[in-house]
């Protein structure tokens, strides 16, 4: 991540927007349950909010310097973090009620592993669950300011039919400044698990 990013992400001023204009109208009128899962958290800038949302807030993280920070913050606290990859994370089918992904999702290098992101997310969230997450709509400017970074930005329509196709129901997306969504695993699935 180059600095100007990382300074960004790992700002106050970044949380509390996170915080004020994303989560808190995201997760309104939604039950997280009590077992998270994180996917991406960086620096924590949405892992405070979410921690005080549910009983056990597990941080899947692929940089180890990241993760090992995290640590250090929320040690003694409900977060727990784990060092992986959120395409193929060694975690077990149906192991959480909600999943989280804030501002990760365009550092997935390309559609395909996006792709398996999201089938990963319907795999390990229990029926019933929810997957919820924003990221940044496509813009020059996130396009500048991403230089020598992954982005990769997602395209709403993409994420609707991906979600759909692999199983999700019911689904939410908005659309402003950024993107946000709210998709449900069914209780009973009525599909077969979906394909990578």
């Amino acid at each position: 991540m180059n600095p100007a990013h990382l300074d960004l992400c790992g700002s106050v001023e970044w949380s509390a927007h996170l915080r004020d204009d994303i989560l808190t109208p995201l997760l309104k009128d939604v039950n997280l349950g009590s077992r998270m899962l994180e996917l991406g958290p960086g620096p924590g800038a949405a892992t405070d909010f979410l921690r005080s949302r549910v009983e056990s807030l597990t941080a899947l993280e692929l940089d180890p310097v990241a993760a090992r920070e995290l640590e250090t913050k929320y040690a003694g606290s409900n977060v727990t973090v784990l060092i992986g990859d959120c395409v193929r994370p060694d975690i077990e089918d149906g192991s959480f009620d909600s999943i989280g992904a804030f501002t990760m999702l365009h550092h997935i290098a390309t559609p395909a592993l996006q792709r398996d992101v999201l089938v990963e997310a319907f795999r390990i969230l229990k029926p019933g669950g929810v997957f919820v997450g924003s990221d940044s709509m496509a813009s020059n400017e996130l396009h500048h300011f991403h230089a020598d970074d992954t982005y990769n930005p997602v395209d709403p329509g993409w994420l609707l039919i991906q979600l759909q196709t692999i199983g999700f129901r019911p689904i939410s997306l908005t659309l402003g400044e950024e993107l946000s969504f709210v998709a449900y695993r069914p209780e009973v699935d009525s599909t077969e698990a979906p394909q990578a």
